[in-house]
């Protein structure tokens, strides 16, 4: 994000004061300014194929686009590399790993877990999905998970760090008339518990991410920006080639400095590099 310094600030705040006092409409023409996130970062998921081949060279080739912070994969072993190695590796290219997803089975390892958390910098523990085949979860399923997101949340907070929970498509299924999603969102505690919003997932899933962002913005610390053609949809697509309003999304994000923000995508017209890097380059110059 571009701010306009201080002293700029100061010196337009300033013009417009003596400005005002000879001409009140020019005292009531004020608009906010124009920003740019200052961080993008990327879900490692979306470069998985490339990882699974050489994660240090994926690593650099997304250093090498401008990401500077990158979501790991616990769930996925964060490709055989022990976290003091993989430290490392981010140092060395100037990459932070402020988050990684977890699966379910990491429930019953929490102290594993938030040891190795602390040796990668992780400030986010995200439960990635539960632990159901698509179309097979109840409301009670979540219900479930709410109170064991709870119970880790409160482990979690007395590590420093915070649980959190990501939105799959199929969260947003309606069952008896309750939304899934929204029972386990009600019934998490905002205190040890906070959310990641995949736009993309929600608007595959048929639920605007904005109307989210009115719903539960305060609640949202971490986000995927993913990007779907329609609402509902199939698939995802690069970004700004769907019709996930971003700029809104963004403008809405309370404090969006001190939040973390993952570009995601998950299908690709060609190398998923090449969608990453035109990913990056879509996000970080726009204006909100």
């Amino acid at each position: 994000m571009h701010r306009r310094t201080f002293l700029t600030s100061l010196g337009i705040a300033a013009a417009a004061t003596k400005l005002g006092a000879c001409s009140p409409r020019v005292a009531t023409a004020t608009h906010a300014p124009t920003r740019r996130l200052k961080r993008v970062g990327i879900q490692l998921y979306t470069l998985r194929d490339d990882a699974q081949k050489s994660l240090e060279g994926t690593l650099a080739a997304i250093a090498a686009a401008g990401y500077k912070d990158v979501e790991m994969l616990h769930s996925m072993k964060n490709f055989g590399r022990p976290a003091g190695q993989l430290r490392e590796t981010l140092d060395s290219l100037g990459l932070r790993a402020p988050s990684t997803h977890i699966g379910a089975e990491d429930f019953d390892n929490l102290d594993a877990l938030f040891d190795e958390a602390h040796v990668l910098g992780h400030k986010y523990v995200v439960l990635a999905s539960l632990p159901y085949e698509p179309g097979q979860s109840t409301p009670d399923d979540y219900r479930r998970w709410a109170d064991r997101l709870n119970e880790a949340g409160r482990k979690a907070r007395a590590r420093d760090i915070w649980m959190a929970f990501h939105d799959e498509a199929y969260d947003f299924r309606t069952v008896n008339g309750e939304q899934l999603y929204d029972i386990l969102a009600d019934r998490t505690d905002p205190s040890v518990v906070r959310l990641q919003l995949d736009t993309g997932n929600a608007a595959i899933g048929g639920r605007d991410p904005v109307e989210l962002m009115h719903k539960y913005g305060s609640r949202y610390y971490l986000f995927h920006i993913k990007d779907a053609p329609s609402i509902p949809a199939k698939n995802d697509v690069e970004l700004g080639k769907g019709v996930v309003n971003f700029r809104q999304i963004l403008a809405m994000t309370p404090d969006i400095d001190d939040k973390f923000l993952f570009v995601e995508q998950e299908t690709y017209p060609g190398a998923p590099l090449d969608s990453a890097k035109r990913d990056y380059q879509y996000i970080s110059t726009l204006e909100f």
